[in-house]
């Protein structure tokens, strides 16, 4: 027997036949003498009208208000889903994020997950209850407002529930069947991993892969909490994210990402003194707007230009900042591209294993791909590409490092 959090994102709960699937699913776990609780997201499309209306009714709405609001998708999904349930006859019962409770800080909109009391899961988990939790929410206990922790955060939700409860695994229920190589959609040669580390798999999220969300695989590393992502259509066996530990042989390379989210600034002819990077980064962090890939080029006349990411939703944001901040600064200009693609190598053998980003280079070159921009990690390398080489770049490197599967 085992104790395990299944959790359901919007696809899987899109309409009503896609949610006795689902109750069929955990049907089957709880006859097999599992104790389990459920997570859902809000039933596909929901959540996007309901941000919609609030954005519609006034663009700088109360974020307090937009959480009570977005917050009611979720409501309806765990309401439905624990009436399927117990339909085919599984004790079932639902759970919004303040009854369980899920406390949280009060950023609304994007809330972090402060602590979960498990105690009362536990208790009807071991009484044959499944209790069937909405995602993507929780409570500010000081003002007792209900809080959102961010697109995604059903998976958050998921992980930090089977954390508290001490759950064996973590099973994300989504349209894939598992974690692949790279997107299957791009290379059709893309393999699914049956494991893969926690450290890959947060690079990879972090870097544009879209199977877990970001937070969600930093707080599974955190706990230890083992996570299996599978089908809610197809019974195939999943993809695990373990511990390093538990895989024997561990590959050079183990996927390939891509993210066309990003947007390059480059300001011209930066006066090339102390405190010039503190005064430009300093204003785009006081703005909330996050700088990713930096590179600086050192000119002959005592000026630099300097060139960094930001996503591309901020890119006004940050040029507005950066005009502002000119007179202080003194740079001469600001060139946008919004047209770019970061495409990344993800792989905890790089720490052991040398070539690997010339392998990279070498393989982006033969194909006259121009790299603009490069950032690396312990296991990752990123670059910055024209954002009509994205296809290309990704499989000319998922083929250079001998990912592809069999024709």
């Amino acid at each position: 027997m085992a104790r395990i959090v299944m959790k359901f994102g919007g696809t899987s709960v899109a309409d009503l036949d896609r949610i006795r699937n689902v109750a069929g699913r955990v049907k089957r776990e709880v006859d097999a003498g599992h104790e389990v609780a459920v997570v859902v997201s809000a039933m596909s499309g929901v959540t996007n009208q309901l941000v919609k209306w609030c954005q519609e009714l006034s663009p700088l709405h109360d974020a307090r208000e937009y959480d009570a609001v977005v917050a009611t998708g979720e409501q309806v999904t765990i309401g439905l889903l624990a009436i399927a349930l117990q339909a085919i006859g599984v004790d079932a019962r639902s759970w919004l994020g303040w009854q369980v409770p899920i406390r949280t800080d009060n950023a609304h909109g994007k809330a972090r997950v402060e602590s979960i009391d498990g105690t009362l899961l536990i208790e009807r988990m071991q009484s044959g209850q499944v209790p069937v939790v909405a995602g993507f929410q929780g409570i500010d206990p000081v003002r007792n407002r209900i809080t959102t922790l961010g697109r995604g955060g059903s998976d958050l939700s998921a992980v930090a529930i089977a954390a508290a409860v001490k759950a064996d695994r973590c099973d994300i229920y989504t349209d894939v069947d598992g974690i692949y190589t790279t997107d299957p959609r791009i290379v059709p040669r893309a393999r699914k991993l049956d494991r893969i580390s926690y450290e890959e798999m947060l690079e990879l999220a972090s870097v544009g892969a879209k199977v877990l969300q970001t937070r969600s695989v930093e707080l599974a590393m955190k706990q230890r909490v083992r996570v299996q992502v599978l089908s809610s259509f197809e019974d195939k066996p999943g993809s695990l994210v373990v511990d390093e530990d538990e895989i024997v042989e561990q590959p050079i390379v183990s996927g390939i990402a891509y993210s066309r989210d990003d947007a390059k600034i480059t300001l011209r002819r930066v006066p090339d003194r102390p405190g010039v990077a503190a005064a430009i980064f300093g204003a785009l962090s006081k703005a909330n707007v996050n700088v990713d890939m930096i590179v600086q080029n050192l000119g002959a006349d005592a000026t630099t230009d300097m060139t960094f990411t930001v996503s591309k939703a901020d890119l006004a944001r940050a040029q507005d900042v950066l005009e502002k901040a000119r007179p202080e600064v003194g740079f001469e200009g600001i060139v946008a591209d919004p047209d770019v693609a970061k495409i990344s190598v993800v792989g905890v053998g790089m720490r052991s294993h040398a070539g690997v980003a010339n392998t990279m280079f070498g393989a982006l070159a033969e194909k006259g791909i121009n790299i603009q921009v490069i950032s690396t990690s312990e296991i990752k390398v990123s670059v910055l590409v024209g954002g009509d080489y994205t296809e290309l770049a990704v499989r000319a490197l998922h083929t250079a490092y001998g990912l592809d599967g069999p024709a």
